[in-house]
């Protein structure tokens, strides 16, 4: 058996952040996963994204349920906290660990079989719930790891590597995060770096449920003719719906420029942004508009990714549940069992 280490020394002149880290700060063991698989391009965007944003990596917590796309953490901010939980499971644990420790910052990791089978009442309830976390799901529409089975995001007609074709309706976890009252979702393509890395940004800068569908082929099952989840499919039908990118809390950057137009804007590390209107006609704040260009784009068989939908003034769980600023697991015994009386007064209130 081959064991691979990645080297501890590196050029002295490599990039740092404003907390003096590197690149190779964020990373973390190297891949097992086939060549060329779209999960581990999804985890060089998570990784350019937290690198980008300055985040310490030990204030950010990374969970994942079972398959090949929850295998991915292992790869990706190894200085942060990490837990990997049963099949399908990952938003109940997440959820308890949010509601114990809001201070950090919460990454899910999943599968479209882990999401969209045997967790998808797990998913639904923690976009309920409005739980402030980044889940995305690494999406390839097959089981990988039990050898190319379809899975539940398989689309109705699309072929197997063996030539059976699906006859089942697809979930689409993008409208059921619509449905559900999540305040931040979009799509991409693990093969568009440009576009994923912001959308990663700007879902762990949000406050409150941010969801993102990564499209993320599987070169060993469904990366053939035939397949709606391969490399040469989503090229050739990815409709992107707006560009975007993040821009950290500073001094106010204003600017004006016509519908249609580029414009350049001088940023305030010297590096320049640069705008264009979006088509005309979408807009990501409207929940009902997103949802029926959602369903338009797949009657035409295309894939609509960007962001799909934001909310300007979202809430989490916290705030629906009215706990205390404190992180619960910081509080006292005597905050905790504040003791008999507090207990009858509290019962009082319910009769």
């Amino acid at each position: 058996m081959t064991y691979l280490a990645k080297p501890k020394l590196h050029h002295p002149n490599l990039p740092l952040n404003k907390l003096g880290f590197t690149r190779r700060y964020y990373e973390g063991a190297i891949s097992t996963l086939c060549a060329g698989c779209g999960h581990d391009s999804i985890s060089a965007a998570i990784i350019q994204a937290c690198f980008e944003l300055d985040l310490p990596p030990h204030r950010i917590a990374k969970l994942s349920g079972i398959g090949c796309s929850s295998k991915t953490p292992t790869y990706f901010l190894g200085n942060s906290h990490g837990f990997n939980t049963v099949h399908g499971r990952m938003p109940s644990v997440l959820t308890g660990a949010n509601l114990a420790n809001r201070e950090l910052i919460y990454l899910g990791v999943s599968g479209d079989g882990d999401s969209a089978s045997i967790g998808l009442g797990q998913f639904a309830h923690v976009m309920r719930r409005g739980v402030n976390m980044t889940y995305i799901v690494e999406n390839n529409g097959v089981y990988g790891l039990t050898k190319g089975q379809f899975s539940a995001t398989s689309d109705r007609g699309s072929k197997s590597k063996r030539g059976a074709v699906n006859t089942d309706e697809a979930i689409d976890l993008v409208g059921l995060a619509m449905q559900l009252g999540a305040t931040y979702i979009a799509r991409s393509f693990s093969g568009d770096k440009q576009q994923l890395v912001p959308l990663i940004q700007g879902a762990i800068l949000h406050q409150g449920a941010a969801f993102i569908d990564v499209i993320s082929p599987c070169v060993a099952f469904n990366n053939h003719e035939g397949s709606t989840k391969s490399y040469d499919y989503v090229r050739e039908h990815n409709e992107a719906v707006n560009f975007l990118d993040v821009i950290k809390f500073r001094d106010e950057i204003t600017t004006e420029y016509a519908p249609g137009t580029l414009q350049e804007v001088e940023q305030h590390d010297g590096s320049v942004l640069r705008l264009r209107k979006l088509q005309d006609g979408y807009d990501p704040t409207d929940r009902i508009a997103a949802m029926n260009h959602l369903l338009e784009s797949r009657a035409k068989h295309e894939i609509s990714t960007g962001l799909l939908f934001v909310d300007g003034d979202p809430t989490d769980l916290h705030a629906a549940a009215n706990t205390v600023d404190i992180p619960l697991n910081l509080l006292d015994d005597k905050a905790l069992n504040p003791g008999s009386a507090a207990l009858a007064k509290l019962n009082a209130s319910l009769r």
